[in-house]
């Protein structure tokens, strides 16, 4: 039985926002560099054809142009690769802390020597 790519929770959103306001990669990474929330993208999206407001892909290209002063970032990536690092760094922080441990200590635990 293969094991199952595991996402973390903080990520679950942002790909349920992408699947339902069909949002590039690009797009999602922008947003969550701009700090928006992922919940809230139903009241940014022009859903009930209000002509004021731009469609929501337009309308975090705008916000991203006009904080940052670029169309898109420089290196765009998916979630699923944010998730897979994430993942990777926090099991090598903990292989690290578990030989950190593992080590005795070689230290001397005297007093500061004068």
């Amino acid at each position: 039985m293969a094991k199952k790519n595991r996402i973390p929770h903080k990520f679950l959103p942002w790909i349920d926002a992408r699947k339902k306001f069909n949002l590039s990669h690009a797009h999602v990474q922008m947003a969550r560099e701009l700090g928006l929330n992922p919940k809230k993208f139903g009241s940014y999206a022009n859903h009930k054809q209000q002509p004021w407001k731009l469609p929501l892909p337009e309308y975090i290209e705008s916000l991203y142009e006009k904080s940052y002063g670029k169309t898109c970032p420089d290196q765009v990536r998916s979630i699923e690769q944010m998730a897979a690092d994430h993942l990777a760094k926090r099991a090598a922080k903990k292989a690290a802390k578990a030989v950190e441990q593992a080590e005795p200590a070689t230290r001397d635990e005297g007093g500061p020597t004068d």
